[in-house]
């Protein structure tokens, strides 16, 4: 009993001693494999030390970041990892990103990998894990072997500057769960002209594509996306696809999360399947191209959702239903919605305040209405509130001020009306921008002069709310604004002199159509980061001369009271000057419909950056090249209309590469329409584009912009969308010479205007290439010939006027042409027939026919009197040259010539003598 009792324990102890040996062992190997993975135990492959090597020698590396590829241990090479088991390499991680992370630190500079890839990767038997996104390969195609290193699980080639066509043999990874071919690097892009290779990818789990030209794969595109089962995130954003399937008989995403389809070209409805997904929690269809409404669907397949953008497409419907639906889910977890820049309409309902987790709430650009919720204090998470631009009305909750976390709130562009107080802004400590506007004007802000907010702005717009009368003080403690707005506030005060103490930061100050008072400071410290502030004033009563502010690019100081003369300095003292408006003042200088007189100077050829000169309305004499200079790169509308100017058009004027609006009517111009004007890069597709990126993107002309421009027989404001116009206005001058052909290139026109000149000559042939042409008006000078049938394809041409020329022929029928039928736009044309004239094109041609014969008859008449003086000098010439001629050549006949004259002179002589002086002969 107790021998076998004492085996058992030494059965038991050499059980335990084996146990604790194994797990010696392990944790052991375990060790040794964790050190090797990390390099510091030689257990590298030479064979794929090799292969890493041979890989390397085609590789680019000008910032060293493969420097550490050295020695025998190729595991503990950067953004190489081993296996913990085998040694052999099943990671290469060389992004962009994590090697500047490792380098950037040791030399201060960060490249890009470039070269070629080897196929030496291919000796990597066991690599599942490949990772080059973010450098450079040069436009080179992604390599075909790729599709070859079959245990990749995770593949990133992004941006990395892959060219071409993406090469099928990548649907042979039947492993990948990973795929990243996303490409943003301008200009190479990638593409594919179907997705069948994808079906082959089995085991995918993220797809993106962002960015791919797949405008060319076939329909059924999404139908193979579909047959992907453990797919959970498909990015194919800004891939020009331009179908998506409207049905599906068989949803397989049983496991998609994530979906972004957004900037694509559908033009389809929304497909009914997509809030049938239940697991989505993240969808992203903005800029689609999207319409009709948002289908209905149950409530419980909506409750996952944490995301939804269908921004800027065509929806419409009420939001009403929509909202109450992911209101209705027990456990929403909705957290971000943008429908902004759609049709939708309808009420914001109470029900809106249960999306507890909701931080993201963006509606703008719809049609909504009604007033906001009182329940809208509920959404304790808040963060951003964009309903601007809607028709919303009513009074705005205190509820708001509840927002504790709320940042950006923008209630611009709607019919708000009542009061709003301290109250409303209480608890709105984080809040960052701020904007508001009443198209009803209704709106009074009753804020104390003594209130402190507990905010610090950096964006403030007001717009026609009552703020004032007083200057409000709480924006003394507002020391970090960098924009501000207080557009038709209702203020009649004078600006304090703490306020231009605030302004070091703004790069947008608006304070116009108030009631300000007194005089504006000489220096002012404007300097947002060095790229100029823009200023508008106008529409106020300051008085007073114009200061010099030298980091002011946009100066608006129009309709006040200043007077005196406009600096001399200005030119130099602003030298960052974009815009500057003065009109409507009392000034001696120059300015727009100010009275002024006096010639052009040179005052404005150092302001480099001005974009605009409009000195319209005034008396200026001179001539445009005493203002116009070479330094004036940026111009792009040249206004000079309605003065006293002379001279011909400088040619200057034809090298801005910005000039796109040229209004020069009612001066007293004269000479030819340059040739030159053909050249304006601004009316061509590409220098119109480069027009768009200047003001919109350089200049970021966002303000209240206006240009006066006549079109279609009237006067017209335009306002905003000043780049979009492309004018010419040479009207009302002594112009002379015929229209230049070369005027026909520019494709870009949209106005012109060559009204009362003295143009000659007849209308271009080529006027038809002048598609984008809206308004033409050549009335009241001296052209003739026909009206170019090329005309007729103008299809864009709404306003035509060719009176008062001596144009000729039928009017031509068809296209825009049938649509002319005023008649007094060809009136003062006696020889224009053919509808909408009385006069029809057959009597006409019958009435130049008889003229013809007439003329004909004529002609005859003139032609045989014609011939009859030719015959009669070329007869004399011929005969006395053949007698003369032969006199001189031949002595002989010459001798004969002159006996017989002498003999002849004899005859005559006795002929005279008998019979005309007889009795003398008798008598002797």
């Amino acid at each position: 009993m107790m021998a076998g009792s004492s085996r058992r324990r030494e059965t038991l102890q050499i059980l335990v001693l084996i146990f604790l040996l194994l797990l010696t062992k392990s944790k052991f190997h375990e060790a040794a494999e964790s050190n090797s993975s990390s390099g510091n135990i030689g257990r590298c492959i030479e064979k794929e030390r090799k292969a890493l090597l041979e890989f390397k020698t085609s590789l680019k590396d000008p910032s060293g970041f493969l420097s550490s590829w050295v020695g025998q241990d190729c595991c503990n090479w950067t953004g190489v990892s081993c296996s913990n088991k085998t040694g052999n390499v099943v990671k290469l991680d060389l992004t962009r990103f994590k090697l500047c992370y490792l380098v950037v630190p040791l030399n201060n500079s960060c490249g890009e990998l470039g070269g070629t890839l080897n196929p030496s990767l291919l000796n990597l038997t066991y690599l599942n894990y490949l990772d080059l996104s973010e450098n450079n390969f040069s436009g080179l195609p992604i390599p075909e072997f790729i599709g070859s290193l079959k245990n990749l699980r995770y593949l990133d080639l992004s941006d990395v500057s892959f060219n071409g066509k993406v090469p099928p043999s990548i649907g042979n990874l039947s492993n990948l769960e990973h795929l990243d071919l996303s490409m943003y690097s301008y200009p190479w892009k990638l593409w594919a002209s179907d997705l069948n290779w994808v079906s082959g990818l089995s085991s995918l789990k993220y797809l993106r594509l962002e960015n791919m030209n797949l405008s060319t794969v076939a329909s059924n595109w999404f139908q193979v996306v579909n047959m992907l089962p453990s797919l959970t995130e498909l990015h194919m954003s800004s891939c020009e696809l331009n179908n998506i399937a409207e049905s599906l008989t068989y949803v397989n995403f049983s496991s998609l999360q994530f979906l972004d389809l957004g900037e694509n070209r559908f033009n389809s409805s929304i497909p009914p399947w997509l809030f049938n997904i239940s697991t989505l929690t993240k969808i992203f269809l903005n800029s689609c191209e999207l319409k009709g409404s948002i289908p209905k669907t149950s409530r419980g397949n909506l409750c996952n959702l944490q995301k939804l953008d269908l921004s800027h497409n065509a929806i419409n419907g009420e939001i009403t239903e929509f909202i109450e639906a992911l209101a209705g889910c027990g456990n929403n977890t909705i957290a971000q919605i943008d429908l902004g820049s759609n049709n939708l309409k309808g009420n914001l309902p109470e029900s809106l305040g249960s999306l507890k987790y909701l931080y993201h709430l963006v509606l703008t650009g719809n049609s909504l209405s009604g007033s906001l919720p009182m329940s809208m204090g509920n959404l304790s998470r808040l963060y951003r509130l964009d309903l601007s631009f809607n028709s919303m009305n009513g009074t705005i909750p205190e509820s708001i001020g509840q927002l504790t976390r709320l940042a950006f709130l923008d209630l611009y562009g709607n019919s708000w009306e009542g009061i709003i107080t301290e109250n409303h802004f209480r608890n709105l400590s984080s809040l960052f921008s701020f904007s508001l506007s009443s198209i009803s004007k209704s709106v009074i802000l009753k804020l104390s002069q003594d209130w402190i907010p507990s905010f610090s702005l950096r964006d403030i717009a007001v717009h026609d709310c009552q703020l004032g009368p007083a200057f409000p003080s709480w924006l003394r403690t507002q020391t970090h604004v960098y924009q501000l707005i207080l557009s038709g506030a209702g203020i009649s005060d004078a600006i304090p002199d703490w306020f231009w103490s605030i302004t070091s930061k703004l790069w947008w100050v608006d304070l116009s159509d108030n009631q300000l008072t007194g005089k504006l400071p000489n220096s002012v410290s404007f300097d947002y980061d060095g790229y100029g502030t823009w200023v508008d004033l106008g529409f106020n009563f300051l008085e007073g001369s114009i200061p010099i502010w030298p980091n002011v690019t946009y100066l608006s100081l129009r309709n006040n009271l200043f007077s005196g003369p406009l600096p001399s300095n200005i030119g130099q003292g602003m030298s960052k000057m974009v815009k500057l408006d003065l009109s409507s003042n009392f000034l001696n200088g120059l300015a727009k419909a100010n009275n002024l007189s006096g010639e052009l100077s040179t005052t404005l050829h150092n302001c480099s950056g001005l974009y605009s000169i409009d000195l319209g309305e005034n008396q200026f004499s001179g001539t445009i090249h005493d203002l116009v200079s070479d330094n004036l790169l940026y111009l792009s509308y040249l206004g000079l209309r309605a003065n006293l100017l002379t001279g011909s058009i400088p040619e200057e004027i034809c090298k801005f590469p910005s000039l796109h609006i040229i209004d020069l009517a009612q001066n007293n111009l004269s000479g030819v329409i340059p040739q030159c004007l053909g050249n304006l890069k601004a009316f061509t597709p590409l220098g119109h584009s480069f027009v768009q990126i200047v003001l919109l993107s350089v200049y970021d002309i966002s303000f209240e912009e206006h240009v006066e421009i006549v079109s279609k027989g009237r006067k017209n404001e335009y306002r905003k969308i000043i780049y979009l116009v492309n004018a010419i206005d040479l009207s009302s001058n002594n112009l002379v010479g015929e229209i230049p052909d070369s005027i026909t290139k520019l494709s870009e026109l949209v106005i012109l205007n060559l009204s009362s000149n003295h143009l000659t000559g007849q209308i271009p042939d080529k006027i038809g290439n002048l598609q984008r042409l809206e308004t033409l008006d050549l009335s009241h000078n001296n052209l003739s010939g026909p009206i170019p049938p090329t005309m007729s394809s103008m299809t864009l041409l709404n306003y035509l006027n060719l009176s008062f020329n001596n144009l000729s022929g039928p009017i031509p029928t068809s296209n825009q042409f049938q649509t002319f039928n005023d008649p007094s736009i060809y009136q003062g044309n006696l020889e224009l027939c053919g509808p909408p004239l009385s006069n029809s094109c057959s009597s006409t041609s019958n009435k130049n026919a008889q003229d013809k014969n007439e003329d004909s008859e004529g002609d005859e008449d003139r032609h045989d009197k014609l011939w009859f003086y030719v015959s009669m000098g070329l007869g004399f010439v011929v005969g006395f040259w053949g007698v003369c001629g032969s006199l001189i050549v031949k002595q002989s006949w010459r001798r004969a010539y002159f006996k017989f004259v002498d003999e002849m002179k004899d005859r005559l002589f006795v002929i005279i003598a008998v019979y005309c002086f007889p009795r003398k002969v008798q008598g002797q």
